[in-house]
C-alpha cells in the first residue's frame, strides 16, 4: 500500500493530483511526491523491514508512489552493497568510510532506480510512449525498463555520447536518434516531438517519479546504519560532486 497523497511544487507549494499525468507546475517548478507520513508511522514500524525478504528497492513500497503492485516494473534494482573501505578512509583521514556500490544495479548505474519508478508510474498512468533526451546512462536504463514494461521509448542523444550507451538504447528497442549538439539540443527535439505526438515527457525533473527511485539509496544507507544517519554523503553529480 502506498501512502502517497498528492504532488507538490517545490517552488510555490501548489498541489496536484497524483493519479493523473503531471509534469511541471504552472509556475515552472518541479513537482515532488508527498505522503501521509503520520499515517505511515502509525501503521508501519521500521522493525517490520527486518522481516521483509525482498532486498530490492521495492521493500520500501509504502514510501513509493505506485499504488497497484501489478504496475511495478522491476529488474531487481536496489539492495546494492555498502562496502567498508578502511584503508582508503585512513588515507583520507576519515573514520568509517563506506562506498555504496551502485554498479550492481541492472544497467550498471543508480539510474536504474529512477527508471524503475518512472516507468512503473507511467504504466500505472496508462502511458504507452515515453520520450526523453539523454547523454548516456539514463537512456540505457529507461530503455531497459520500457522494454520490460512493453512501453515504447524514443530517445535523442548527442552524437558524441558514449558508444556503449547508444548501443544499449538500441539493444533494448528504443527508437534512438543522434543530434550534432548538446543534451539541450536533444531536449529541444524531444519537446517538439512531445508537442506533435503527445509523448510522455520523461526529461529530468519534468516527471515527478525518478527521484522517488533515487531516494531509496538514502533509505538503504539509513537502514544499514540502523537509522543512525552518516555525517556526510558524497555522490556523483554529472561533472561535479554533490555534498549533502
Amino acid at each position: 500500500m502506498s501512502y502517497v497523497t498528492h504532488l507538490e511544487c517545490a517552488a510555490c507549494s501548489s498541489s496536484y493530483a497524483h493519479a493523473q499525468e503531471q509534469h511541471l507546475c504552472h509556475c515552472g517548478g518541479p513537482l515532488l511526491v508527498r505522503y501521509d507520513l503520520d499515517a505511515l508511522a502509525s501503521q508501519l514500524a521500521r522493525e517490520a523491514l527486518q522481516h521483509c525478504s525482498d532486498r530490492s528497492l521495492w521493500r520500501y513500497g509504502s514510501l513509493l508512489p505506485v499504488s497497484c503492485a501489478d504496475n511495478v516494473v522491476s529488474l531487481g534494482e536496489g539492495g546494492t552493497p555498502l562496502l567498508a573501505v578502511p584503508r582508503m578512509g585512513a588515507a583520507l583521514g576519515i573514520d568509517q568510510l563506506y562506498i555504496k556500490d551502485e554498479g550492481t544495479n541492472p544497467t550498471g548505474t543508480f539510474k536504474a532506480r529512477g527508471a524503475a519508478l518512472g516507468v512503473s508510474m507511467a504504466k500505472e498512468l496508462g502511458i504507452r510512449h515515453i520520450a526523453m533526451p539523454t547523454a548516456g546512462n539514463a537512456g540505457g536504463a529507461w530503455a531497459a525498463y520500457c522494454s520490460r514494461a512493453g512501453i515504447k521509448l524514443t530517445v535523442v542523444m548527442p552524437a558524441d555520447a558514449p558508444d556503449i550507451n547508444k548501443a544499449e538504447c538500441r539493444a533494448y528497442g528504443a527508437d534512438t536518434y543522434l543530434v550534432n549538439g548538446l543534451i539541450s539540443d536533444a531536449g529541444k527535439i524531444i519537446a517538439k516531438g512531445i508537442e506533435t505526438h503527445g509523448w510522455y515527457d520523461a526529461s529530468t525533473l519534468k516527471e515527478p517519479y525518478r527521484i522517488e527511485g533515487k531516494k531509496t539509496m538514502g533509505l538503504e544507507i539509513a537502514e544499514a546504519f540502523h537509522w543512525d544517519l552518516p555525517d556526510v554523503i558524497l555522490y556523483p553529480a554529472g561533472g561535479g560532486v554533490g555534498l549533502i
